[in-house]
C-alpha cells in the first residue's frame, strides 16, 4: 500500500472518530434501536403451476397465525420478543426445485423448514434434511409437515428432525371407515387416485380396510392417474360409470379433485364421493345440489365443528380474509404454529437440537382443539372429524364453504385415543 492511500485511510478513520464524537446518536445508536431479528420460517411450496392455489391458500394460514403471535408481542426469548416471520420459497410442484428452495433457504440462514402439499416432496426434503444436518451439525434444520400424509414418512422413513401435525392417511382412511361401514346400501366402489406415494398409499389402504370392515363390497375399479397433468376427467369417469360404481373413494386434492367432481357432475354421475379433501377449493361449488348428502370428507376440524371457540375461531379468519375464494383455514396449521412457538420459548432457542427436544412433546390448546405430538414417531395425535356436504342453513350447517352456499356437517366424531395407530418407527436421535 502506497504512501497516499495510507494517508487517505487514516485520514478517513479520524474523520469517522470525530463524527462518533460529535453525534453518537448517528454512529452508535441505529444497532440499539433497531427492529429485533426475528424468527424465521421457510415455506415451501407451489406457488405457482396447476397446484398454486394450495400454496397460496397455505401461507394465508400460516401468515394469519403468525399475525396472531406478534399481536401478543412475538416469540419470548431470553434476548427479547422476536416477531415470527414466514419466508416464501416456490417448488413449482417439483421435488427437484423444493431441494433447491431448500439450499436457498439454508444459504438464508433459515434452519426452521415446513411444507405438507406432497408427500413425495416432504420424503425429499427430510432425506435432504438429515444429511445437511449430518454435514453441518453445527447449523441443523428442522422440519414441520402439516399435510404431507403418507403413513412412511412418520414409520419406515422417521426422522428426528421430521414432525407431521396431520393425521397420516391411514388414521383418515380409518375415520372415513366409521362412515363408510356402516352404509349398508353401498355394494360397489371405484377408488381413484393421484400416481404418487400419497395417492398409492391411499388407495393401498382402501383395499385393506374394505377387505376388513366391508367384504361384501366389490371394488367395481382401482386407478392412478398422473398428479397434475389431467386436464379432462370425462374419461376417468365414463370408466366409473360403466363400472356399476355407486360411490368413489380418493385421496385427491388441489385441481385434480375439483377437475375429478366437476366431469362427475358434467357425465351425470350420482354416486357418493368419500374423499380426504373434498371440503374445500372448489369442491362443493364444483357440485353443487348434485353434491348434497353425497359428497363425505374426513379433517381434523370442519368450520361447523361444535363450540363456541371453534366458531369464534372461524368468524377470525373470515374477517381477516373476507374474499370466498380465500376460505381454506385449517386448525392443524394453527396447532403447528402455536406448538412450535411454545417450543421455542421452552427451549430458550431455535437452534434445532434443542427445539426437537421440546417440539416432540409439546402439548397444544388453541380454539378449544387439543393435539399432543408423540415422541416415539413425531406423529401429531388429535381428533378427527368426518362430515358430509349439506346446504347451508340445514341443522349443522351455519357456515358454507367458499361463498358456495354449501358446507359441512359433522356427522362422525373420533376422539384423539379411537385415531391413534401402532407405528414401526425406528428413530435415530443425535
Amino acid at each position: 500500500m502506497n504512501f497516499f492511500k495510507l494517508r487517505l485511510l487514516k485520514h478517513m478513520a479520524l474523520a469517522l472518530a470525530s463524527a462518533a464524537c460529535l453525534s453518537p446518536s448517528a454512529v452508535w445508536a441505529q444497532p440499539a434501536t433497531a427492529s429485533p431479528q426475528p424468527v424465521r420460517v421457510a415455506l415451501i411450496e407451489s406457488l405457482s403451476g396447476p397446484f398454486a392455489n394450495t400454496g397460496e391458500a397455505v401461507f394465508r394460514n400460516l401468515a394469519w397465525a403468525a399475525e396472531r403471535v406478534n399481536a401478543r408481542g412475538g416469540i419470548k426469548l431470553p434476548g427479547g420478543n422476536r416477531p415470527l416471520v414466514f419466508e416464501r420459497y416456490d417448488s413449482k410442484g417439483q421435488n427437484e426445485e423444493a431441494l433447491s428452495a431448500l439450499r436457498s433457504a439454508l444459504d438464508d440462514g433459515i434452519t426452521l423448514v415446513t411444507q405438507g402439499n406432497s408427500s413425495s416432496t416432504a420424503a425429499a426434503l427430510i432425506d435432504a434434511i438429515n444429511k445437511h444436518n449430518d454435514r453441518e451439525p453445527a447449523r441443523r434444520a428442522l422440519f414441520m409437515n402439516y399435510s404431507a400424509v403418507d403413513p412412511v414418512l412418520t414409520n419406515e422413513k422417521c426422522s428426528y428432525w421430521h414432525f407431521r401435525f396431520d393425521a397420516h392417511a391411514d388414521m383418515r382412511m380409518a375415520a372415513l371407515m366409521e362412515v363408510l361401514k356402516d352404509d349398508l346400501a353401498l355394494k360397489s366402489i371405484y377408488l381413484i387416485g393421484q400416481d404418487y406415494s400419497f395417492g398409492q398409499a391411499v388407495l393401498r389402504e382402501a383395499r385393506k380396510q374394505l377387505g376388513l370392515q366391508r367384504p361384501d363390497v366389490q371394488i367395481a375399479g382401482d386407478e392412478l392417474h398422473p398428479m397434475g397433468r389431467v386436464k379432462d376427467f370425462l374419461p376417468y369417469v365414463a370408466k366409473i360409470k360403466a363400472s356399476g360404481a355407486q360411490a368413489v373413494l380418493t385421496g385427491n386434492w388441489g385441481n385434480d379433485l375439483t377437475l375429478l367432481v366437476k366431469a362427475a357432475r358434467e357425465a351425470g354421475f350420482e354416486g357418493k364421493f368419500y374423499t380426504f379433501y373434498g371440503n374445500a377449493l372448489g369442491v362443493p361449488a364444483a357440485l353443487g345440489d348434485a353434491g348434497v348428502g353425497k359428497v363425505i370428507a374426513v379433517a381434523d376440524w370442519f368450520p361447523n365443528a361444535a363450540g363456541a371457540q371453534s366458531e369464534a375461531f372461524y368468524q377470525s379468519f373470515r374477517q381477516r380474509f373476507p374474499k370466498p375464494q380465500d376460505d381454506y383455514v385449517h386448525m392443524r396449521m394453527q396447532l403447528m404454529v402455536e406448538g412450535l412457538v411454545q417450543s421455542i420459548e421452552k427451549a430458550g432457542t431455535t437452534e434445532a437440537g434443542a427445539l426437537a427436544a421440546q417440539l416432540e412433546k409439546a402439548e397444544v390448546l388453541f380454539a378449544g382443539h387439543k393435539g399432543v405430538m408423540r415422541s416415539a414417531d413425531h406423529q401429531f395425535q388429535q381428533p378427527l372429524l368426518v362430515a358430509v356436504m349439506d346446504k347451508q342453513g340445514t341443522s349443522g350447517v351455519r357456515f358454507d364453504v367458499e361463498g358456495s352456499g354449501y358446507g359441512f356437517r359433522v356427522i362422525k366424531s373420533i376422539a384423539a385415543a379411537r385415531a391413534e395407530q401402532p407405528h414401526s418407527c425406528k428413530m435415530t436421535r443425535p
